[in-house]
């Protein structure tokens, strides 16, 4: 959850201020009391600002407290200059809530407060209602959410594991870019360090987790050429190398370019991929970690924003294919798919009986394990940045993860790619639509509704969104 900094504003002449000063504390009091019965954190103003000195207090108490955002509070006239001075130090972004009390001018104070900030050029976003109203407390708390994921994004680093992968233009972008807009920081490193570390594995470790498939997964089926227990526990060591990569080289998120080097001479990264996104793995829980697959830095960006949003590990495939059939877009890429999403579960013990390890069989001739499930039913929020004229905006829609009689699901899959992960999704707009507007290849998805949060990520971070 967030930490949230509360100031509420008061008028400036003294006798004014002192005579309204309770019923100030108490609107005060009950924005504070719902945030916190919503799980964040709050930091309040040692009082409300009604000279210059208090208002500068309380912007700097803010600035040593390092809020995630700042609400300026309205519930009577307040002077619009204390709300100016306490923005020079109070984090942003701003939300400038103004309180239902008709009998005192506390939208005047709001709107008067909110212009001086735009004569500034000081973004903020203004919310005016009851705090207990269902829906007016929903738009505070998609603003809160929205700037808790974008200050959590700021410091982060992100592991590049090889480079452009296959010409993709889409996949990759400059450590400038991402420092400017985003505030988080690019670590390259070679894909061989994958390949070296694996070997330091201890053995123990891997067999330990060898069998922990074995006796988990639903079925594992090997060939005896491109998926034997030796190149799965080779897929299980490359899995723990990357792990203690990113915990050695503080990587919050990653991405690994597989193809060619990987996939042609040492094996394939899908256990890697679907577990560094599972919240689990072989030892148990665990916090997702983010990563994609062919090194898709805007993949990974995309994901990192929506596993804060919903906090839950998030899809990553393959814009593979319209069944026009059955209305329905494939999404299928190799076992890039966490496992959570065999059966939308924080327990392997709901999800993995419904993977099989396949054999691969699509231009890997080093073999490996693909991660084959179908995703759980329910509602979705899918996204993905992009860039026009290297302008960054994100693509935002909403569909529903189906499935249909065994038989059925057996069929379509069948049609693309049996062995790997698939969702099928129902679009909440038309194929055409969706095809002209998408930016990419690659989609990403989580379950439930989070496009307000999403527009509201976009607007703090300065850059175009659109629902297609």
């Amino acid at each position: 959850m967030a930490r949230v900094g509360v100031i509420t504003f008061s008028d400036g002449r003294p006798p004014v201020h002192q005579e309204l000063l309770s019923m100030n504390l108490q609107f005060q009091n009950n924005l504070v009391k719902k945030l916190e019965e919503e799980g964040h954190e709050v930091v309040v103003a040692d009082e409300p600002p009604w000279n210059n000195e208090t208002a500068v207090k309380a912007g700097k108490k803010m600035q040593l407290s390092d809020v995630d955002c700042t609400i300026f509070n309205y519930a009577i006239w307040a002077w619009p200059h204390f709300t100016v001075l306490a923005a020079q130090f109070a984090p942003s972004p701003y939300l400038c809530l103004s309180n239902i009390n008709p009998g005192y001018p506390g939208l005047v104070g709001m709107l008067a407060s909110s212009g001086a900030l735009a004569n500034i050029g000081i973004p903020y976003w203004r919310i005016s209602g009851d705090i207990g109203e269902k829906k007016v407390w929903k738009k505070v708390n998609t603003f809160i959410n929205a700037a808790s994921c974008v200050k959590s994004l700021r410091g982060e680093t992100f592991g590049c594991f090889g480079g452009r992968p296959m010409g993709m233009y889409t996949a990759t972008v400059g450590a400038d870019v991402w420092a400017r807009i985003f505030g988080v920081d690019i670590e390259h490193i070679d894909q061989w360090e994958i390949v070296r570390k694996a070997e330091t594995i201890p053995q123990e470790k891997i067999e330990k987790a060898f069998q922990w498939c074995e006796e988990n997964v639903g079925e594992i089926v090997y060939d005896g050429k491109q998926l034997t227990p030796e190149i799965l526990k080779k897929q299980i060591a490359s899995y723990y190398a990357v792990k203690e990569i990113c915990e050695e080289m503080h990587l919050d998120f990653c991405g690994i370019k597989g193809q060619p080097e990987l996939t042609n001479n040492f094996c394939t990264m899908d256990i890697a991929e679907a577990f560094l996104n599972d919240p689990y793995d072989f030892d148990g829980p665990k916090e997702p970690i983010v990563c994609a697959t062919e090194a898709d830095m805007d993949a990974a960006l995309t994901m990192e924003i929506l596993k804060k949003l919903a906090r839950t590990p998030v899809l990553f495939a393959d814009v593979r294919h319209w069944h026009d059939d059955h209305q329905i877009l494939d999404l299928c890429n190799s076992g890039q798919h966490a496992t959570y999403f065999a059966g939308a579960s924080f327990d392997y013990r709901d999800n993995l009986p419904q993977v099989i390890f396949y054999p691969e069989s699509f231009y890997f001739p080093a073999g490996g394990a693909a991660v084959h499930h179908l995703a759980h039913p329910g509602k979705v929020t899918l996204a993905r940045l992009g860039r026009k004229n290297g302008c960054y905006w994100m693509a935002i829609l909403t569909g529903e993860f189906v499935r249909f009689d065994d038989k059925t699901n057996q069929e379509i899959m069948t049609r693309t790619q049996i062995e790997w992960p698939h969702a099928f999704c129902h679009l909440d707009t038309s194929i055409d639509s969706f095809i002209n507007k998408f930016p990419c290849n690659h989609v990403h998805a989580v379950y439930g509704d989070y496009v307000e949060e999403l527009k509201m990520v976009c607007e703090i971070l300065g850059i175009g969104w659109e629902v297609i």
